[in-house]
């Protein structure tokens, strides 16, 4: 079985845990899980001395995150979140341009952002001292499975060659306690770990370890590259220029 083919076979696995279990909101299969207990997964979260001492945060667009969006700008953290599938030339939103025409919980939605949000590239953003990902599934190695369409990957590649996540940003996923795994989940080199695990009812500290930097061109399908303008630019500046051989 591939890597690919074992990452989706988990991911089934745990959406159909969920479901089975009533512990999410809706058909969670595709998506990155509405979890039950998000907020007091967010509010724990918001607990910790890594997020008390960040200054700026990146935080998945996912709904199970809404609260966690919500209380970063409660916070006066500068926060940032992924313009879909990095579709635009400056693809992050900073929702604090929001305020204080929304209430920190309006503004940390998607339909606000993508109405009236402040959208901006690397060269505006703050370095990164939280990003804070969506899940599927987890393990106390900090391995994460998310649900497979690669942006989370593409995000972070990107903004490592920008310099703003770097060895002192901390990564961290909120998740149902379900979605934490006591086994082995496969990974690939362009994968990257979290540091804090974060359920309804407890906080997990994961060992650091070595971290992937840049994008790994290889990883990037045809499609991908369509979507995101900013791709062939990024890769151009990469050893070998753009048409390397993968």
């Amino acid at each position: 079985m591939s890597s690919a083919q074992a990452k989706d076979e988990i991911r089934h696995r745990v959406w159909a845990l969920l479901a089975r279990q009533g512990a999410v909101d809706g058909d969670p299969a595709g998506r990155i899980p509405v979890f039950h207990g998000a907020g007091e997964a967010a509010k724990l979260l918001a607990s910790t001395d890594q997020w008390r001492t960040a200054n700026a945060a990146k935080v998945n667009p996912d709904k199970a995150q809404h609260r966690v969006r919500a209380l970063a700008l409660a916070a006066s953290k500068a926060t940032y979140m992924a313009v879909p599938k990095l579709a635009l030339d400056q693809p992050f939103y900073l929702l604090n341009s929001l305020l204080p025409s929304y209430t920190p919980d309006e503004a940390a939605t998607r339909d606000a952002a993508e109405a009236h949000s402040l959208l901006v590239g690397a060269e505006a953003m703050q370095r990164l001292d939280l990003v804070v990902s969506g899940s599927v599934a987890v393990n106390r190695e900090g391995a994460r499975i998310g649900k497979g369409r690669g942006y989370a990957d593409i995000e972070y590649g990107m903004l490592t060659e920008a310099g703003l996540i770097d060895d002192r940003t901390v990564i961290a996923t909120t998740v149902h306690d379900l979605q934490v795994l006591d086994e082995p989940l496969p990974e690939e080199p362009h994968d990257f770990r979290v540091d804090l695990i974060v359920t309804p009812t407890r906080i997990i500290r994961c060992p650091r370890t070595r971290r992937p930097h840049g994008l790994h061109k290889d990883r990037l399908t045809p499609e991908q590259r369509a979507e995101i303008p900013l791709l062939d630019a990024l890769m151009a500046n990469l050893p070998g220029g753009a048409d390397r051989p993968a």
